[in-house]
This record gives C-alpha cells, structure tokens and sequence, in this order.
C-alpha cells in the first residue's frame, strides 16, 4: 500500500513505522482538506478527525500545533493562557517551513522542527480516530492514546 503513497505520505508512513506502529497511510480519491470533507470521504463522524493546526507565537515566533477533534474551533485565549502568550493563524509559507507539509495535508508527526503539541481532550471519547498524512487526500487510523504517545503532546479543553 505504500508502494503507491505520494512521497508526502510515503515520508509520514516512514515516521509512523520508526515510532513503532502498524498504522496504515491511505490516499482516497476524495480530498480529505477538511474536516468534513474527510469524514465523509472515511465514512466517520467530523468530531472523529484530528485537525492538524499549526499556530504561531505573537513575541516569539514559535510554531504550536493544535490537534483538535474536528467538530471543534479552538479558542485562542485558551491557548494563550496555557502558553502565556498570545498566538495567531499561521500563514502557508510558515506551516510549509515548521512542518514540510502544506495547509490541508498536516499530520500530527513528522515535521521539519519539534513543534510543541496540544491535543483537545475531546479526541479521546472515540475509540478510533483519523488524522492528516501528508496529502490532502492522505489519512491513517489511529487511538487517541496512540496520538498522545507519538507526539508526547499536552491533553487541553480547546473550547
């Protein structure tokens, strides 16, 4: 099956396997841009894709990754609150730059720099849930326990 994979994908299969997991990175004729556009290409519930967002630190210019259930928006007061700084949206060149994939194809590991990690705690009432694999049309099943482990993020309300 990864014989097949565009390199993006192929290259986040790589990192899934080195981690020590069986995950399987599928490509789908569908995009899977967004959250609701994947869960209807997987056949899954929207809340059950973890949203790659990558934001950016006001004073710092640090890259912070959000990995939120999909039926969800983050609150970014939240987040500064925890980080004790402001952020905002990152643009495309800086998302592209930090993790080496571009907005729409962002997958929780496998990015160019350690990005520090936050995982809305509401990804981990579904038993399974789909995450971003380098593509727009790229995904693979995991846990939620799975996503914790592999990215050693922080567990947060997000809204």
């Amino acid at each position: 099956m990864s014989g097949s994979l565009k390199k993006s994908a192929k290259r986040v299969q790589q990192v899934v396997s080195n981690l020590g997991y069986e995950f399987q990175i599928v490509e789908l004729d569908d995009s899977t841009r967004t959250a609701k556009d994947a869960a209807d290409a997987i056949g899954c519930t929207v809340a059950q894709i973890a949203k790659s967002l990558i934001f950016k630190t006001n004073e710092s210019q640090q890259p912070i990754l959000v990995i939120t259930s999909g039926s969800n928006q983050v609150d970014e007061k939240l987040i500064d609150a925890i980080l004790g700084e402001k952020i905002g949206k990152a643009n495309a060149d800086f998302v592209l730059t930090t993790t080496g994939f571009a907005i729409g194809g962002v997958p929780p590991v496998g990015h160019s720099v350690r990005i520090r990690t936050l995982i809305d705690a509401d990804l981990f009432e579904h038993e399974a849930i789909w995450a971003a694999a380098g593509t727009p049309h790229a995904v693979f099943k995991l846990t939620p326990a799975a996503l914790l482990d592999m990215t050693g993020g922080k567990v947060i309300a997000v809204h």
